[in-house]
């Protein structure tokens, strides 16, 4: 909320940031559409595996399960992350204006909510994991769902800002 009560600047200011937050958020639905058919392949991949090597006794693909939810949480990570950035981008230009110290708080301040973001969601997610299924050894398909996820979001996000410069 301290982010998005900050003054965006002017006119000019804010049709600059509306431009690359609605690029962003463009970039991203794309993205996430592009990675979808290789989610849904690891799932069932996963998912056979669940039944034939993996060693745990639940009657459903539990790892499979695992992996889809981490990479929901990671794509909702990423998604917040983007659009508090995108916004805080202009806000921490406008309070440039006035000095170091107000625009190094904005720019704190949104890199503060990804990170919040990022270890609230996994851990919320992992807990609700561990409690449904009582074992700890799914959970490793949650954290490879979320690391393939923040994988393609790093190269696809760098790739993007090289762009947008």
């Amino acid at each position: 909320m301290r982010v998005l009560r900050a003054e965006a600047g002017n006119e000019l200011m804010r049709s600059i940031g509306d431009s690359i937050r609605e690029g962003a958020g463009a970039f991203l639905r794309r993205e996430y559409m592009s990675l979808l058919p290789f989610v849904i392949v690891v799932a069932v991949v996963l998912g056979v595996l669940d039944y034939t090597i993996f060693d745990h006794d639940l009657p459903v693909p539990a790892t499979a399960i695992s992996y889809l939810v981490g990479s929901i949480c990671s794509g909702t990570a990423g998604f917040i992350g983007m659009s508090v950035a995108v916004r805080a981008n202009v806000r921490t230009a406008a309070a440039a204006m006035t000095g170091l110290n107000p625009a190094l708080r904005v720019a704190f301040s949104s890199g503060t909510v990804m990170g919040v973001t990022v270890v609230g969601i996994c851990l919320l997610g992992v807990s609700i994991l561990y409690l449904i299924f009582q074992n700890i050894s799914v959970v490793a398909g949650f954290g490879f769902g979320a690391s393939s996820i923040a994988l393609f979001a790093r190269v696809g996000g760098g790739i993007f800002t090289k762009a947008a410069t």
